[in-house]
């Protein structure tokens, strides 16, 4: 097993990162880097600097921070010669992740910037089928409660925060591993809040006849659906990519009865073999359509949101 540091100890890591370590047999979580959260048993630091310099052998860290403080947090890391892992978006720029890239590749450094809902279970099942499809049509519907998810975060609503497109671009990190061939974004409509900086609803139009609609506002049944409409029938991911059907039939995204791996899980797993090859994984698609739905979106002004 290696060892691993983890920064930032707010609710994505305590709700997921912290319990996909627990179960990892690739992984041992020896510290944690936050000004407020711990971990029980775990040795805990409040600053970066006094963990890179009092753990010299924790060679991986896992970043869980908000994606506007990350990139200085991720460049200390490499530059002291640790592989790092980034929880998505993995920056607030694209020039400041391609930077980290371009830093982890010089110093012979694994990189990986994850997408946990490329890792559901239904994703690879989803992205295999339509090799060879025509696609028709495809329908993104992402309809959820940002105080549900994101309580009483403020940052989401910042300059950086990304809005609606927090959860968006999953979707989107879902779209860009299941089609066989690239689009782009043609036009979008954003809804900001007229006491906020980022959008609270977007739609979007990509090019091969793509649509997608999320929304931050949704109080009922939280949707995260994609209907592909190919020439050899429908195929819908829904529940985020953890269910798969085809013209309404189930599929089954284990075969052979396998056990399906979670999100996270899967993520630490990839970090594992990625470290172990010399490698790194730095696929920025979902967050290159995000900015430019950013700008080419048409802004329209939304009621007051207020957590």
């Amino acid at each position: 097993m290696r060892d691993i540091a983890l920064v930032g100890i707010g609710k994505i890591a305590t709700d997921q990162h912290v319990p996909a370590l627990a179960a990892s047999e690739d992984w041992r979580l020896v510290a944690t880097v936050s000004r407020s959260g711990t971990v029980e048993g775990v040795e805990a630091f409040t600053d970066f600097d006094a963990f890179l310099e009092g753990r010299p052998e924790v060679g991986t860290v896992s970043l869980c921070l908000p994606p506007v403080p990350r990139y200085a947090y991720a460049e200390a890391a490499l530059r002291a010669g640790r592989h790092v892992m980034l929880e998505k978006p993995p920056g607030a720029t694209l020039a400041e992740v391609q930077a980290l890239a371009r830093l982890a590749d010089e110093a012979g450094l694994t990189l990986y910037a994850t997408w946990h809902s490329r890792m559901a279970p239904g994703v690879a099942p989803a992205r295999d089928w339509l090799a060879d499809k025509r696609i028709e049509r495809v329908a993104i519907d992402w309809r959820e409660d940002v105080r549900r998810w994101h309580p009483g975060q403020e940052w989401v609503f910042e300059p950086g925060g990304m809005g609606v497109f927090d959860p968006g671009i999953n979707a989107l990190s879902i779209l860009t591993a299941i089609l066989p061939f690239d689009i782009h974004v043609q036009q979008a409509t954003l809804e900001v809040p007229e006491n906020r900086q980022t959008p609270i609803g977007a739609e979007i139009a990509l090019s091969g006849n793509v649509r997608a609609v999320f929304d931050w506002r949704h109080e009922g049944e939280q949707t995260w659906r994609i209907e592909v409409d190919t020439d050899a029938g429908r195929l819908t991911l829904s529940e985020g990519g953890h269910r798969l059907t085809i013209d309404g039939a189930e599929q089954g995204p284990a075969a052979g009865g396998a056990p399906i791996p979670g999100e996270y899980p899967a993520l630490y797993a990839r970090m594992a073999e990625l470290v172990g090859a010399g490698a790194s994984d730095v696929d920025l698609a979902p967050m290159i359509h995000v900015a430019d739905a950013m700008t080419l979106g048409r802004r329209e002004t939304a009621r007051p949101f207020e957590f």
